[in-house]
């Protein structure tokens, strides 16, 4: 007998679930139209890369392709950048320079960072991109329910549609540790190309340092390209990409917040 098969067993899955990801997104996982959702966002003939497919996020079957997975995102990161994570969040934001008017949150997820960026920006126009179809209705559900008005859009953060020099400010939020080290490179080119000259990028992510000391919470979180990521710096990658100004503070007690700036030449 499986626990599909018995009524009791599953009442109480189904409550340590709840437990975990909180009764609303429970709530979501059961009434949202995800194949719609599918349809929705996804563009035509979209092709996924085998980097993201080949990998199960999490120990999720099917990684970000699951609908399991944006209904646990909130929770899972939560518990990987304690003490508070929307803190964290606010922090990195805390960061920005001057009043952006074109924001690009790339690799939105859930849009836990575009909420606090549409609020602390409200006049600007806001673009969110992931290649998620299912994370993105995650996102758009939680920005209705707020009355904020974004732009959501699937895609690959390195390799994007946009015009060249076509947002104030980008932000990345715990991407990174997430992609392959040559992937985050790109994505850093393709910024470099988004930006305006004198843009700012944002990096909130995973502290490189200490993750390097701690393989055993890699594991735990199931994070197929941390370890990889753990032995870089993300530092050295803007200054590679043409960033200026590159700079790193740590933040929380696993994470650290990078800054750096297009290169704005002023002979011409």
């Amino acid at each position: 007998m499986t626990i599909n098969d018995n009524p009791t067993l599953l009442s109480c899955l189904r409550l340590l679930v709840g437990l975990f990801i909180g009764k609303e997104n429970l709530k979501l996982y059961d009434t949202l139209d995800w194949q719609g959702a599918s349809d929705r966002f996804s563009a035509i003939d979209f092709d996924y890369p085998q980097y993201y497919t080949s990998k199960d996020f999490h120990g999720i079957q099917g990684g970000y392709l699951n609908p399991i997975a944006p209904v646990t995102y909130n929770a899972v990161t939560r518990f990987a950048a304690p003490p508070n994570e929307i803190k964290l969040r606010q922090q990195a934001i805390a960061k920005i320079k001057n009043q952006p008017q074109k924001i690009l949150d790339l690799g939105c997820g859930t849009g836990s960072s575009t909420l606090i960026l549409k609020q602390a920006f409200p006049e600007a126009e806001l673009t969110d991109l992931d290649i998620s179809p299912y994370m993105l209705l995650v996102a758009e559900h939680k920005a209705k329910r707020e009355n904020l008005t974004i732009h959501w859009q699937q895609g690959l953060a390195e390799a994007t549609s946009f015009s060249d020099a076509e947002f104030n400010l980008i932000s990345v939020a715990f991407l990174f540790h997430e992609t392959p080290v040559h992937i985050s490179q790109a994505i850093l080119q393709e910024c470099q190309r988004l930006l305006k000259p004198g843009g700012q990028i944002i990096i909130l992510d995973g502290n490189q340092q200490r993750l390097r000391h701690v393989n055993w919470l890699i594991k735990l979180f199931r994070e197929p390209y941390s370890k990889v990521y753990a032995n870089e710096s993300v530092d050295d990658w803007l200054l590679n990409s043409g960033f200026q100004q590159a700079q790193t503070s740590y933040a929380g007690w696993i994470s650290q917040i990078t800054t750096g700036f297009k290169f704005v030449n002023y002979s011409l």
